[in-house]
């Protein structure tokens, strides 16, 4: 299994943000984290990339524990946060440069970055001076660069325009059939739909459901409801 959550559990000023989830996803998978705005969706990445520390339970991405084995964890990982926010005064070149030379790679991967997510002509332009889209695609640049075993993705298509959207999605999809391993998470059912084949419904930090897409879309058959009617009725 590339991502293993067991029994994690996250408070915040006495509220329960997370309450003993368990999942797991194995690797090459494409996987949704779906569920309605304070679910508790931002909680889980967050703990996944390291970046929180969960109350109780466990984390592991490649089979590393993300507390005890931090450094590990995270050279197989590329984060999306759901509100990136690069270096503004530093260049979109030089943004990724700098992670280049954090990650040891070359300056092929850069350039590969840049015409990956369709940033040429914006390469020499501060950060700080880009449109939000833009600045979401220079994100996702950031991301997805070092080709990571692991992609944790936060609302991933936030802030971009239609075409943009989908040439993302296809990068996405050609990451994943690679062998990268997406952890998407979304509360919009359609973007769950074409970029994952599982999803785990979370709603006020509990897993409500979890199966895969075809399962839903027969469950939603057999009771005779739109998939996005099961949806609702789960997230009560």
């Amino acid at each position: 299994m590339c991502i293993t959550a067991s029994e994690l559990t996250k408070r915040f000023n006495g509220i329960t943000a997370l309450n003993g989830i368990s999942f797991r996803i194995g690797c090459g998978e494409a996987a949704a984290l779906l569920g309605p705005n304070g679910a508790g969706k931002t909680t889980t990445l967050r703990i996944f990339a390291g970046l929180l520390k969960p109350d109780s339970g466990s984390a592991y991405v490649c089979s590393f524990d993300v507390q005890r084995q931090p450094r590990e964890a995270k050279a197989c990982l590329g984060y999306l946060p759901e509100d990136a926010v690069p270096f503004l005064n530093l260049t979109v070149r030089e943004n990724l440069e700098y992670v280049a030379v954090l990650r040891g790679l070359s300056d092929s991967v850069v350039d590969d970055a840049i015409r990956l997510l369709g940033l040429e002509d914006l390469a020499d332009r501060t950060a700080g001076s880009l449109s939000r889209g833009n600045r979401q695609r220079l994100a996702i640049a950031l991301a997805i660069m070092h080709r990571p075993r692991v992609l944790l993705l936060d609302e991933p298509l936030n802030y971009l325009d239609i075409p943009t959207q989908e040439s993302v999605i296809r990068l996405f999809r050609e990451l994943n059939a690679s062998g990268s391993t997406l952890f998407v998470s979304t509360h919009i059912m359609s973007i769950a739909e074409r970029l994952t084949s599982r999803v785990i419904m979370i709603s006020k930090g509990v897993i409500v459901w979890q199966g895969t897409m075809d399962e839903l879309k027969d469950n939603a058959a057999s009771a005779g409801e739109r998939i996005e009617e099961v949806v609702a009725r789960l997230m009560k």
